[in-house]
């Protein structure tokens, strides 16, 4: 998405009246600074995300898009800079985003200079040691309503009315032509196949790049309203009988050809407001649960408002389904429209602090070279208050996890973990910083580099002694 952006109006009014505390207000003054309550300590937490060595997995990136171009200019706004400069803050994650409709704009025609464009940004991210996953994404279904995602040919109205909204472009959702069209992909068998082969391309193409981490399904999917439903009535239907199928479809037809990769699924965007996802299970053993974390206010334009916690409602809604399937959580995509209100800064810390609690990492929205969404300026300067997501974090750990933290009064990351008895690597990122950064080591293992040089990225390798086990606390201050 590029933000669940609302005004007032048509049925988007459903989201705030039903969803959001009465006491949501963009001006209220935020209480004495104080982290945001945690999801309830009875509810248990999602499980991490491993890899193949079965080391407890984090990442931490950014979106990176063009949505501008098409065609022979597809993906054309994409660079090198990007995976380099992401590189160079300590990020190692991206979720890059494809247009069906680039890929397949006629019917079983699939554009191999478009698959040639997709691989070429993936060689940037390889060389920049970015993991990727592969976003199939849809705004407003696609271009036959001013966007893009899946193919005008795909698209079928049944002849209802479509209005534009320039100034609510979330609201055309709510348009009758739009919801026909999903409700078409996701009923009509001959649309199910096109989707099914659409995957198989891609995946079969990509199945054995390195940078590839997993492909995320279908962004922020949206459906039909039916008479009598309410907007959360409606949204939990839709997941239930609809998305979980679908999913249940798109990973079996992605499987004929990669079963290595992970398959990323998402509730519809209403989550944001702290809605339960109605999804069922994914019957497949790598599905990784990626919902979205905006809020309506603060897309609309408004400041964060620590008084109508809306954020420990939705982390504690966001944590009951992955935690009872057992799957990971990787938020897709997050961040304001605008950074500089007078309570970002706080909005920030909330939201980092509560995403290390359940999230097994993020891409914020988005990395581009400019305002608004941007995480940075043309000079490649963080706007206001991002500069907070470029901190120390472990991207992976070898053993079991008992505590990770970071201080950010005393800039200070402090990992503990229970090492396996076999020789292996845990690593840490550390974001350039201007005293540069110091490392500690208590426990049976070893740290490589000591120190961080004033200014420069670093990446420290832990490796554990052989044949020792025990707890390992590994601590990454900044220097002096």
């Amino acid at each position: 998405m590029s933000g669940f952006i609302v005004k007032a109006g048509m049925a988007l009014v459903a989201v705030g009246a039903l969803l959001v505390p009465a006491a949501v207000r963009a001006d209220a003054a935020p209480p004495p600074s104080s982290p945001p309550s945690p999801a309830s300590s009875a509810a248990p937490l999602p499980p991490p995300l491993t890899d193949d060595r079965g080391r407890t997995l984090t990442l931490r990136g950014w979106n990176i898009e063009d949505k501008s171009h098409r065609g022979a200019d597809a993906l054309s706004a994409i660079t090198p800079r990007h995976f380099r400069d992401l590189h160079a803050q300590g990020f190692d994650f991206a979720r890059l985003l494809v247009f069906w409709d680039d890929l397949e704009p006629r019917p079983g025609h699939y554009s191999a200079r478009y698959l040639g464009k997709i691989e070429r940004v993936l060689n940037w991210a390889q060389r920049w040691h970015i993991r990727v996953v592969i976003d199939a994404h849809q705004d407003v279904y696609g271009p036959a309503f001013g966007h893009r995602g899946i193919p005008e040919w795909a698209t079928r109205t049944d002849g209802l009315p479509f209005t534009p909204h320039p100034d609510d472009w979330f609201g055309e959702y709510f348009e009758p032509a739009v919801q026909a069209a999903f409700e078409h992909l996701y009923e009509d068998s001959d649309l199910q196949r096109a989707q099914a082969r659409m995957w198989q391309v891609l995946a079969r193409r990509f199945a054995h790049h390195p940078a590839v981490f997993g492909y995320d399904l279908i962004n922020e999917p949206m459906g039909r309203m039916r008479a009598g439903e309410d907007l959360p009535a409606a949204a939990h239907r839709i997941e239930s009988e609809q998305l979980t199928p679908m999913y249940d479809r798109i990973a079996s037809a992605i499987r004929t050809v990669d079963r290595r990769h992970r398959l990323f699924v998402e509730p519809t965007p209403i989550v944001g407001e702290g809605l339960p996802t109605g999804l069922g299970r994914i019957h497949d053993p790598k599905v990784v649960y990626a919902p979205h974390f905006y809020n309506a206010t603060m897309e609309a334009g408004g400041d964060y408002d620590p008084a109508a916690h809306w954020m420990e409602a939705y982390e504690n809604a966001v944590v009951g389904y992955p935690s009872a399937h057992h799957l990971p959580v990787v938020v897709g995509e997050w961040g304001p429209r605008d950074s500089s209100l007078p309570h970002m800064a706080r909005f920030y810390g909330d939201a980092l602090g509560s995403l290390d609690r359940y999230s097994s990492g993020w891409a914020g929205y988005v990395w581009c070279y400019g305002g608004g969404y941007c995480a940075v300026d043309k000079d490649g300067r963080f706007l206001a208050n991002k500069e907070q997501t470029a901190r120390p974090y472990a991207p992976a750990v070898a053993g079991t996890v008992r505590a990770q933290h970071y201080d950010p009064t005393t800039r200070t990351f402090r990992l503990v973990y229970d090492a396996v008895r076999r020789p292996d690597v845990s690593e840490l990122s550390a974001p350039p910083a201007a005293e540069g950064w110091q490392v500690s080591v208590r426990g049976p293992a070893t740290a490589r580099p000591r120190t961080v040089p004033v200014g420069e990225r670093g990446t420290i390798l832990v490796t554990t002694e052989p044949g020792a086990s025990g707890r390992v606390t590994v601590t990454l201050s900044p220097r002096g």
